[in-house]
């Protein structure tokens, strides 16, 4: 069963020589924005048995010199690939660490002693304990001591790191801020290991070892950027489009203390290593008209052309020979004989995006429409991984359906539970308690006795603590309730809203289990059963605590079980995936944009703020300081302003949508 086919979605086919060029000369012309040697790779598997294959050798280096091979290690979730990859080499006896010394490169302060959710217990539990690193060799920073003894705790550990002959390799991921280790904005170049105070957006990140950003400590202690620097070799990870634009600025822009990870651009022998969706926002990926001769595909030219017109100001049928010439683009005029030719091809693929009919107007011409009229009506399953996901990424499209005369079934795919707050609970309980006073007959002994349980855990709760299984039941009850009305003020029946509880989520916790087979069985059973026309998925995988990609992923699966199976009706199903809770489709990917009125649009904001739960006390909204019917507006609004702008109709707002092509995969 593949579990990971979001995974190997490719929006554009990239050229390979774009990403793995074959000669020191393709290299040089290729990578000429890049500041800091980078190897991307098509799969993160890929750049995990890259990194191993070096520190493979560099311990065996060490180890044929009679010497220690020392590491310095990060803890992020994008160095668990490399972690598990040196674990299974361990495993099959290609690879011994028992000549390997270990330095933490930071750790949460203040601690207690032998504290569950310090850094170096998260080290041990992705790698450290699987492999034989003998205890001693192990050295971390000291979150338990009292502060006025930090600073010189810092120094033995310094002095320490310098015994043992300094850092030969050091593993680092990036923080969303670019932060290496803990090294916020702001460090200094020639900053050493040191305490600091951590961030809203940091903590927003580590809220995954702690359950809640309350829990998160203020501080941290960690190597400085001096110290990194101070590594022999040096290795940046980062896996995922969410560390595209950071990656971006890292590898391409300049180096300034308001992003730390660029001082790497000092180093000797720095290297980062990216899978395409991370490295999506370089200049080789994403602009190669701009250093290398290209393979002109439709997307490539609809890409180069919207660019042209932003920088130039122009919509696209006024661009000119000139502006082609001028700006890199000579090339498309070699292959379209002019400008003109060149600018009427694509603002006719653009303009062919565009549909008020998101299931397909009937008895109509589809050559040039984005969904095929018949059937009419369509089946149409909207999957939604949170139960207001189908509203904030797709509230328009969801409603022209309905009005359409489809047969259209959401399915909320989890709970959500974990995303409402105490106070929430408290709420509702207040209320159950108060109906149960006036209506009952006063001898609800379960009621009462639940409501004081209820009541008396919450007064005694600490952030450390996970919620029962009660209250994530009640809050569970409260966000499909939500839905539940959100789903009735857009028409839909509730015998066709559908809540799958998928298990995976039901950790209790901000950090998920593994999305497995029981999950995609779920789905399976539930999309069997319908057998739709059209599915609409988040594509939205940039959500920052992976939820929606597992979701996501649970359906591909599920539609390549079915598919494996022979089951026919997959002839007749389009998949198409939305974004909107927290990014958009770049236009050159758009296949399908669905405009709204201005009454269209704030009847898909009224749909969202029926989720009351995720108004102002929502507790995962990111870096992004906007609420979610604020992003989705806005989203929305400048989908809408960019066709505008490229000379095409003008509208209040635009969803837009790429397909998912299963049969391709």
């Amino acid at each position: 069963m593949r579990l990971n086919l979001s995974s190997e979605i490719v929006l554009n086919k990239i050229p390979e020589e774009y990403y793995n060029p074959k000669t020191a000369v393709e290299q040089s012309e290729l990578t000429r924005c890049e500041k800091i040697p980078t190897r991307i790779f098509p799969k993160i598997e890929d750049g995990a048995v890259f990194i191993a294959d070096a520190i493979e050798a560099e311990i065996n280096l060490k180890k044929d010199q009679g010497k220690p091979c020392v590491l310095g290690l990060g803890t992020g979730n994008s160095l668990t690939p490399v972690f598990q990859e040196l674990i299974e080499r361990y495993k099959r006896g290609r690879l011994s660490f028992a000549n390997v010394v270990v330095f933490n490169a930071y750790e949460f302060f203040p601690l207690n002693n032998g504290s569950p959710h310090s850094n170096i217990s998260q080290l041990k539990e992705r790698f450290l304990d699987h492999v034989n690193i003998a205890p001693e060799n192990i050295f971390t920073l000291d979150g338990t001591v009292p502060q006025e003894m930090v600073s010189s705790s810092c120094k033995q550990y310094e002095q320490r790191i310098i015994d043992m002959g300094g850092i030969d390799v050091m593993l680092l991921g990036i923080g969303r801020m670019g932060n290496i280790a803990t090294n916020e904005p702001g460090s200094g170049l020639n900053s050493t290991s040191r305490l600091i105070l951590i961030d809203a957006i940091s903590r927003e990140e580590m809220t995954l070892s702690f359950g809640s950003q309350e829990a998160v400590p203020p501080c941290s202690i960690t190597m400085g950027i001096s110290t990194i620097l101070s590594a022999r070799k040096i290795f940046l990870t980062a896996w995922g489009e969410d560390k595209a634009e950071i990656m971006q600025k890292t590898v391409e822009g300049q180096i300034t203390d308001a992003l730390p990870a660029s001082f790497l651009q000092t180093h000797k022998d720095a290297n980062v290593v990216l899978d395409l969706p991370a490295a999506s926002r370089l200049t080789r990926i994403v602009h190669p008209w701009l250093v290398t001769s290209c393979q002109w595909t439709d997307k490539l030219v609809r890409s180069a052309l919207v660019w042209l017109c932003q920088l130039t100001g122009k919509p696209i049928l006024k661009l000119t020979n000139k502006d082609y010439n001028e700006n890199g683009l000579s090339e498309l005029l070699a292959l379209y004989g002019s400008a003109y030719n060149a600018n009427i091809k694509i603002f006719n693929d653009l303009q062919h995006t565009i549909t008020g009919w998101p299931g397909g107007k009937p008895n109509a011409d589809d050559t040039y429409r984005p969904e095929r009229a018949t059937p009419y009506p369509k089946r149409v399953i909207i999957f939604s991984p949170h139960p207001d996901d189908d509203v904030i990424s797709m509230g328009g499209t969801l409603r022209r359906l309905v009005e359409q005369g489809h047969e259209v079934h959401v399915a909320y795919q989890t709970s959500g539970n974990i995303a409402v707050g105490d106070e929430e609970v408290t709420r509702f309980m207040h209320f159950i308690n108060g109906f149960n006073q006036l209506f009952g007959d006063d001898s609800d002994t379960i009621i009462k006795n639940k409501y004081r349980e209820i009541k008396e855990f919450l007064k005694q709760k600490k952030d450390s603590i996970g919620d029962t299984r009660d209250i994530l039941t009640i809050k569970g009850l409260i966000r499909r309730g939500e839905a539940r009305t959100a789903s009735t003020f857009n028409n839909i029946p509730l015998e066709r809203v559908h809540f799958l509880d998928l298990p995976f989520y039901e950790s209790g916790r901000i950090e998920k289990l593994p999305m497995g087979e029981a999950d995609v069985k779920v789905v399976r059973e539930f999309i069997h059963g319908i057998q739709p026309h059209q599915i609409y998925v988040a594509g939205d995988l940039a959500d920052p605590h992976g939820t929606h990609k597992k979701c996501t992923d649970a359906v591909f699966a599920a539609i390549d079980e079915e598919l494996k199976a022979g089951e026919k009706w997959l002839d007749d199903c389009r998949v198409w995936m939305y974004r909107g809770a927290w990014a958009e489709w770049e236009i050159e990917n758009i296949e399908m944009c669905v405009p709204m009125s201005p009454e269209e649009l704030r009847a898909k904001r009224n749909s969202i703020l029926k989720h009351q739960s995720q108004m102002e006390s929502a507790p995962f909204l990111g870096n992004d300081e906007r609420l979610f019917w604020q992003r989705s507006e806005d989203r929305n609004r400048g989908t809408a302003e960019l066709y505008d702008k490229l000379g095409l109709a003008c509208y209040e707002a635009m969803e837009a949508f790429v397909e998912y092509k299963f049969k391709d995969m």
